[in-house]
């Protein structure tokens, strides 16, 4: 008899337990189609979050760039206008030889700062040592793929780039629906 109390005692606890697992599962299950209901009505990549305008979109040349070719530049973004929403290419001083086409070799060195704090995020220069690259391999962001066409060796080249050909809601560092401003050096094309 008390080995039969015992067996019932177990197997209560047993089916409590699984009852209290089971209401726990539909809990968590809510919670995670909850999750992502809200996060495919979230903003996509290719949308931004509603910012104050400040009238008008930047361009090439409201950025300032200051230094020469193989050195690091100093790049600085202004406060009065807004971040451009279509990719920005300006060859800043233009090297000599063919220009770049996808499939070839890249050597570039870049600095990058980011739009919403004008900080250098990275850069080439500084580590001393150049990234290489096959543009068009989806190696790189978009935004080095298409801008990077064209580019001589001994390019210096400015890249402003949307959130929706970088790193869109983010990632690697770079906070979520971020513009960068990129100043790179083609150091060799082809190679």
């Amino acid at each position: 008899m008390h080995i039969l109390g015992r067996i019932i005692g177990i197997g209560a606890l047993a089916a409590t337990t699984i009852a209290l697992a089971a209401c726990g599962s539909d809990d968590e299950t809510s919670t995670v189609t909850t999750t992502k209901a809200t996060a495919q009505a979230g903003p996509s990549a290719a949308q931004r979050p509603a910012t104050p305008s400040k009238g008008r979109e930047c361009t090439a040349e409201d950025i300032r760039v200051t230094g020469d070719f193989g050195a690091a530049p100093t790049i600085t973004i202004p406060d009065d206008c807004d971040p451009p929403k279509q990719l920005i290419v300006k060859d800043l001083s233009t090297g000599s030889g063919p220009g770049a086409v996808a499939g070839q070799q890249l050597t570039m060195n870049y600095a990058l700062v980011t739009w919403s704090d004008k900080k250098t995020l990275d850069s080439s220069f500084d580590r001393g040592k150049p990234f290489q690259l096959t543009l068009g391999g989806g190696q790189v962001i978009d935004g080095w793929d298409q801008g990077l066409v064209g580019v001589q060796e001994g390019s210096r080249r400015l890249l402003i780039v949307p959130p929706e050909l970088g790193y869109g809601a983010g990632g690697r560092g770079i906070a979520p629906y971020e513009t960068l401003v990129f100043v790179t050096d083609a150091v060799s094309v082809g190679k």
